[in-house]
C-alpha cells in the first residue's frame, strides 16, 4: 500500500476531510497499517493506552466481562475511531476491543495521536462528537434496562 493510498483512505473519513493532504500524508508516514483476524484482539480491558485505531475496513466489538461472560458495547465498522479513551483520560483500556471479522485499522501512537487533536481544532471536536453519541448510546441502554 503506497502513501498516497493511505492518504486516499483517511480522506474517506469524516474527520480528516478538512485535513490539509500533507498533514494527512505525515499522519500516515507515522502510523502503522494492522491486520486482525477474525476473534484477535486490538487490545483487552487494562492494558496501557498507548495508541488509537482507525478502522478502515472490517469490523470490531468492545466488550467488558459481565457475570454471564462478555457484554458488547458497541459494533464499530469502517471509519470508526477506537481505543481514543484512555489516551483521552490518561487512564488504561476501560473495555476489550476485538475484531469479529478480518479487520485493517491504522494505529495511530499515542503521541501522534494527542498532537493531532492539539493542531487540529475539528478533529478533536468531532472526536468529542463521537464520545458524546456514545455516552448518550449508553444512557439510553442504561435507562431501557432500568425499565425493561
Amino acid at each position: 500500500m503506497t502513501l498516497e493510498t493511505e492518504v486516499q483512505s483517511l480522506r474517506q473519513v469524516p474527520m480528516f476531510r478538512e485535513v490539509d493532504p500533507a498533514r494527512l500524508k505525515l499522519l500516515a508516514f507515522t502510523s502503522e497499517r494492522v491486520h486482525f483476524a477474525d476473534g484477535q484482539r486490538f487490545f483487552d480491558r487494562g492494558d496501557a493506552a498507548d495508541a488509537a485505531y482507525l478502522i478502515l475496513e472490517g469490523e470490531a466489538a468492545v466488550t467488558l466481562d459481565g457475570p454471564q461472560g462478555p457484554i458488547r458495547l458497541a459494533l464499530l465498522g469502517a471509519n470508526a475511531l477506537v481505543g481514543e479513551m484512555g489516551i483521552l483520560a490518561d487512564q488504561p483500556r476501560s473495555a476489550t476491543v476485538t475484531a469479529v471479522v478480518p479487520t485493517t485499522a491504522l494505529r495511530i501512537d499515542r503521541r501522534v495521536f494527542l498532537e493531532l487533536l492539539s493542531q487540529f481544532p475539528q478533529i478533536a471536536i468531532a472526536v468529542m462528537r463521537e464520545l458524546a453519541h456514545r455516552l448518550e448510546m449508553t444512557n439510553q441502554q442504561l435507562a431501557q434496562t432500568r425499565t425493561g
